[in-house]
């Protein structure tokens, strides 16, 4: 008689990159144990869909999930019943506002996992307020990491170095100390994190806490990117005296799956272009330029020299929260689109950013320093000139120059809303591309991001790569139902 199979719950925040990254690392469950083997039953993968609080983010929600849907990869989808948001966030406390949001999902996941018979529960990082209902029902539970593990070992040591370090972190001068990375300069950490009060910064020091009760942790990174890190968070370093979540590094998790191609107009310009010579700027969805700084990022690009493709886009419009479609007159200087037209282009809509990555004519890429961004860019080999934006993004930058070596440094101005003065992107545009004065600091970074290039190939072959060990090591703990060996143990 066959095995039953075992039911994986995910349940993703909303924001794009939690959703789609979620998704992606329950189709790689499917696709590694969809079909069970001798280690135990067929998997099967079951998204808890929470209803977004406004309507744009709802309508994007719905797509996602009707493409998935309509591609007959096997992800199943349950619909939670709405809640209605938390009252008495301020407009800034996004961290707040999400994990509260997720908080309210609780009593409908626990309904969830009793009626659809859940082997295991896998929450996003903003949603570990849903655990004690997970453990209620009986169900095994993990959480899934979308960013860093420098990211990670930090929040694992926040509640400590709340109590370490005596004023707010905005107003500190010195450095903290993340186990598994040098010093930390207190300016690279992530702005929400500043004030001790905010409530952004008072739910972090909660998720922190909440991670270490879950029966592992699934994060989207690759053991050869971070290995001091992982490794300190595995060994118990970052919390003394508690012993560690097992550790699943499965990344990068992305849509590598061959598609068509767009024919958008900016790829077949790309087309034109010779190999590695076009610098890449697209700051995620949503990263949006008012007229000064498109302004200063026009006259660095113009006088760096270099080919160029820039994803420009607009402020959202009133109520919303993604941008809009550019008016290139109103942002642009006068006459900056003649004066370039041969070697650049301002693209004032979406792009197909992974397909601009992949294409041969890419060199560099000035982001935001997502991380989702950010391995996009590493599993194509392309170096980094970071421009942080929001988020964990300034930690990110710290990480990709200085313990990476896959970017080059870009001075921006967190003072003046994280504006770039013309000569600095001139200057680092140069460097990373050549012709600058340090030219061999974007040597080292073209080499680096050659070399992790290969890391992440390498880390997802089938058989001997890291993180397809990984996820087999989580299918096998999912399917017994408990947490198996640590990182130390699977790297040694």
């Amino acid at each position: 008689m066959a095995m039953a199979s075992a039911n994986v719950l995910l349940l993703p925040e909303a924001g794009s990159g939690h959703l789609m990254s979620l998704i992606e690392a329950g189709k790689r469950l499917l696709a590694h144990g969809g079909r069970g083997d001798g280690e135990g039953p067929a998997v099967t993968v079951t998204v808890l869909v929470v209803r977004p609080a406004t309507s744009e983010s709802a309508a994007e929600v719905d797509a996602h999930v009707g493409r998935v849907e309509a591609s007959g990869l096997g992800v199943r989808f349950h619909r939670l019943p709405a809640v209605e948001p938390p009252m008495g966030c301020a407009a800034g406390n996004v961290q707040e506002f999400k994990s509260r949001y997720m908080q309210l999902q609780a009593p409908h996941v626990k309904a969830a996992a009793e009626e659809l018979g859940a082997a295991a529960l896998v929450v996003d990082f903003f949603a570990t307020g849903v655990l004690d209902a997970a453990r209620e029902a009986g169900v095994p539970t993990y959480v899934y990491f979308t960013s860093t593990a420098a990211l990670l070992a930090l929040m694992l040591r926040l509640p400590a170095l709340e109590e370490e370090v005596p004023v707010d972190f905005e107003e500190f001068d010195g450095t903290v100390d993340v186990p598994g990375l040098p010093p930390v300069p207190a300016g690279s950490l992530p702005a929400f994190m500043g004030r001790k009060e905010s409530p952004n910064f008072r739910w972090f020091v909660y998720h922190g806490r909440r991670f270490m009760d879950a029966d592992g942790i699934i994060i989207n990174t690759v053991a050869e990117l971070e290995p001091a890190l992982l490794a300190a968070i595995a060994d118990g370093r970052c919390v003394p005296g508690r012993r560690a979540p097992r550790l699943y590094p499965i990344g990068p998790v992305l849509d590598l799956e061959a598609k068509p191609s767009s024919n958008a107009r900016c790829v077949r310009w790309l087309d034109a272009q010779p190999p590695a010579s076009v610098l890449f700027l697209c700051f995620g969805s949503m990263g949006w330029f008012d007229a000064a700084k498109a302004r200063e990022v026009a006259a660095g690009l113009e006088r760096s020299g270099h080919r160029f493709l820039w994803v420009l886009r607009g402020p959202p419009a009133a109520g919303a929260v993604y941008p809009t479609d550019a008016s290139l007159d109103e942002l642009l200087p006068e006459g900056f689109l003649e004066r370039t037209k041969e070697r650049g282009l301002v693209w004032p809509t979406w792009a197909p950013q992974k397909e601009i990555l992949a294409h041969a004519a890419i060199g560099g890429f000035v982001t935001h320093c997502g991380w989702n961004s950010t391995l996009e860019s590493l599993w194509h080999g392309v170096p980094l000139v970071p421009w942080p934006l929001y988020a964990e993004q300034r930690l990110n930058a710290l990480e990709l120059v200085r313990d990476m070596g896959v970017a080059v440094p870009l001075r921006v101005d967190r003072e003046r809303d994280n504006f770039v003065e013309a000569a600095e992107l001139e200057r680092a545009v140069r460097s990373l591309m050549g012709g600058g004065a340090s030219e061999e600091e974007g040597r080292k970074a073209r080499e680096k991001a050659a070399e992790m290039k290969a890391v992440c190939r390498n880390a997802m072959a089938a058989g001997g790569g890291s993180s397809y060990a990984a996820l087999r090591r989580l299918l096998g703990a999912i399917r017994r139902g408990a947490p198996c060996s640590s990182f130390s143990a699977m790297t040694q």
